[in-house]
């Protein structure tokens, strides 16, 4: 699908430089960002469910 994106023009510069040394398109180099900030929400949620389940695991067996 696609989508517009309009960056202040400091990031865009920025973004700009680095797919030319990278020798990378800024479309990957977005993309790229995008999917490690998923990632890292991600693994912010499994650390703090995984961090639950340790901490209550005596209150969650009780509710078994």
């Amino acid at each position: 699908m696609a989508m517009t994106l309009r960056l202040p023009d400091s990031l865009d510069a920025k973004l700009t430089e680095r797919a030319r040394r990278e020798g990378r398109s800024k479309q990957e180099l977005a993309i790229e960002a995008f999917r490690d900030a998923q990632n890292r929400a991600e693994l912010q949620v499994e650390d703090v469910l995984a961090e639950l389940m340790e901490s209550d695991a005596e209150i969650l067996d009780y509710l078994k």
